[in-house]
């Protein structure tokens, strides 16, 4: 059994949906699951489609747009559109239905809202794949992935999830390829989930753990994994392989290539992760394995779009164990991730995604125990197995206001 991914970029159009059959045609001969994402961009339109409902305003024109892309790319495909229009039809209801149900809190509604981008994509990929003469199975993942009511971030079951995802696939027919949906997860009670944003690689890795697949390839618009983001360093290196704990690190760190999530559960089970092109599929790419690489070079991640929140205590007392433990707690209250943190005697500071509704709150919660003050539209730069050499190359002009150093690696927060 292999896993197979494809990204919203992979299926952006009618033009790749076509190159996406040419590759499954190639492995419609052995057991294979595909997960696809929602097409395009279709995800961030549905979130704003989301933020429109919850402000109070019509989404009409919104929704429109939403289903006219679908359809565009549904009539390049098919000759008979009749079916294809009933099934844009039976989504588009879904997703009236979930936007009419103010009673659900906001982050609910968020993750019935926006898997309507999944469920619609893999309605129509599953279609035109068997138009193609590919036996192709619709599945609904939110009937497989077992998750908690964390909405928006949900965290898997494993145990039921295995149970379901083995029980399944044991009913079928080994040579119909199984077609599912990333990202979206339900819960014991029937209700939709999402696994984090751009969770459809964690979707993939939990399939695969489960069967203890042979492989599981992503198929992306890039070579593979390469140290830098070629847009911002042009001679961006790409990485034959990588071990599992180099590419864990890489995502932890901020490179967008892999969902973080992804690693650990593959690594588990020693299951290989191929990146791949879709537009290159006889290149390798890069193969992500247990593996020692005596010669570590250098990654450089930019993480943009950073907020720094210093805490200094009122009386200028010591920031101490007690203290940082009030600031971690309302962390995970919140939700909210360190990028890094640094402290002094009578000040904490943590660097964090900006979202400045969570700040707002982080603020108003802990502002009884600090005076608190924060920075924003800053930069994350870490240079993984770094020189003195690649910071001087590598490294962008700015103000630094925070700046760390250790064995591996270097990492500072620029202002511009």
């Amino acid at each position: 059994m292999k896993v197979f991914k494809f990204g919203g970029a992979s299926i952006k159009n009618a033009h790749a949906i076509r190159n996406m059959c040419k590759i499954l045609q190639d492995h419609q001969d052995e057991p294979l699951i595909v997960i696809v994402s929602a097409m395009g961009k279709s995800t961030n339109a549905l979130e704003i489609i989301h933020q429109t409902a919850i402000a109070g305003h019509s989404c009409k024109e919104l929704i429109q747009e939403f289903i006219t892309f679908h359809q565009d790319i549904s009539y390049e495909l098919f000759e008979d559109r009749q079916f294809i229009d009933s099934q844009i039809e039976r989504w588009t209801t879904y997703l009236n239905e979930m936007l009419s149900n103010n009673s659900s809190a906001s982050s609910e509604m968020y993750d019935s809202i926006v898997a309507t981008g999944e469920l619609l994509s893999s309605t129509i990929i599953s279609q035109y794949l068997n138009q193609c003469g590919i036996d192709v199975l619709w599945t609904d993942a939110r009937k497989l992935i077992q998750t908690d009511a964390a909405f928006q971030e949900a965290n898997v079951d494993w145990d039921q999830t295995k149970n379901n995802i083995t029980a399944y696939i044991d009913k079928q027919d080994r040579q119909q390829i199984i077609l599912t949906q990333g990202f979206i997860a339900g819960t014991s009670r029937g209700q939709t989930t999402t696994l984090g944003r751009e969770g459809s690689d964690f979707t993939g890795a939990i399939f695969a753990s489960c069967l203890k697949a042979e492989s599981f390839t992503v198929w992306k618009d890039v070579a593979g994994i390469l140290n830098a983001d070629p847009k911002r360093i042009p001679d961006a290196i790409l990485f034959d392989e990588l071990s599992y704990n180099e590419a864990s690190e890489m995502t932890y760190y901020g490179a967008k290539v892999i969902h973080p999530k992804t690693i650990k559960p593959l690594a588990n089970q020693n299951i290989p992760l191929f990146v791949r092109c879709f537009d290159q599929p006889e290149s390798r790419g890069t193969k992500i394995h247990d593996c020692q690489i005596k010669h570590a070079t250098s990654v450089i991640v930019f993480k943009e779009n950073q907020c720094l929140v210093s805490f200094r205590s009122k009386d200028l007392t010591f920031v101490n164990e007690k203290g940082i433990s009030i600031i971690f707690d309302m962390l995970h209250e919140l939700s909210i991730d360190m990028n890094i943190m640094q402290n002094s005697a009578v000040s904490f500071s943590i660097c964090i995604d900006y979202n400045k509704g969570k700040i707002d709150r982080l603020i108003e919660s802990l502002k009884v125990h600090f005076d608190i003050l924060y920075n924003s539209n800053l930069e994350l730069v870490t240079i993984k197995n770094y020189s003195e050499q690649a910071i001087n190359k590598y490294l962008p002009d700015g103000e630094i206001l925070l700046e760390q150093r250790s064995r591996n690696n270097y990492r500072v927060l620029l202002g511009h």
